[in-house]
């Protein structure tokens, strides 16, 4: 009879252990579905998977295909960084406009990585369909707007060389004397640690006498 009252209690304590994982994973996932649909918790969470997916994964790939010197994944990176950089131009000038939407990080990321999903090959999609028709159509008129760009930005540069000529020297008499000063700080710091090992390894004269004596 003992053995079975213990039987039935440790079969009650092992379904109310079960209860409470099942209690305990319910609530998790509802925090977690709540913290993903939720537009105040999914900003932090969503804006960093999308800064991860979409900036630091394709850095480290672009640096693979540099090292690996394969042409193929070379000319894959070109076209996702084309392609991502005509979308973050054109989200600059409509985030404000649709970044209020609760699921918009959501759709960005989900566009982020339809991008770089090798079985859709978004960003050659978007390259060949929509970028390259336009910039082709375009060329002229955009080497032109560069062209008076660059010739403006040289007079602006050479107009104001003097200024900046001094900014450039301020910058570097900053950083010198910031250099100095450390370096001032470590060889003083060595001097009193080589000072200090001196004094502890050379005997004074009492002990000395001492020794002497003995």
């Amino acid at each position: 009879m003992k053995l079975e009252g213990k039987g039935r209690e440790g079969r009650v304590w092992n379904r109310n252990n079960d209860m409470d994982l099942l209690g305990a994973s319910n609530v998790a996932g509802e925090v977690g579905l709540r913290l993903l649909l939720s537009p105040i918790g999914s900003n932090v969470v969503i804006r960093t998977a999308c800064c991860s997916v979409g900036i630091a994964l394709p850095v480290y790939s672009t640096f693979k295909a540099i090292e690996s010197k394969d042409q193929n994944a070379q000319h894959k990176c070109l076209l996702y960084w084309a392609a991502y950089g005509s979308f973050s131009l054109v989200e600059v000038f409509t985030d404000k406009l649709i970044s209020w939407c609760p699921m918009y990080y959501h759709m960005k990321f989900a566009f982020l990585v339809w991008l770089q999903l090798p079985p859709t090959n978004g960003a050659k999609q978007l390259y060949v369909n929509h970028l390259r028709p336009f910039l082709l159509r375009h060329q002229g008129k955009i080497d032109q707007i560069l062209g008076l760009a660059s010739s403006e930005l040289i007079k602006l540069v050479s107009l104001y060389q003097t200024e900046i000529k001094f900014v450039r020297d301020m910058v570097v008499k900053i950083t010198g004397s910031g250099d100095q000063s450390s370096r001032g700080t470590t060889e003083s710091n060595r001097s009193r640690q080589l000072g200090h090992s001196e004094d502890t390894a050379v005997p004074s004269d009492a002990e000395t006498d001492r020794s002497n004596n003995s």
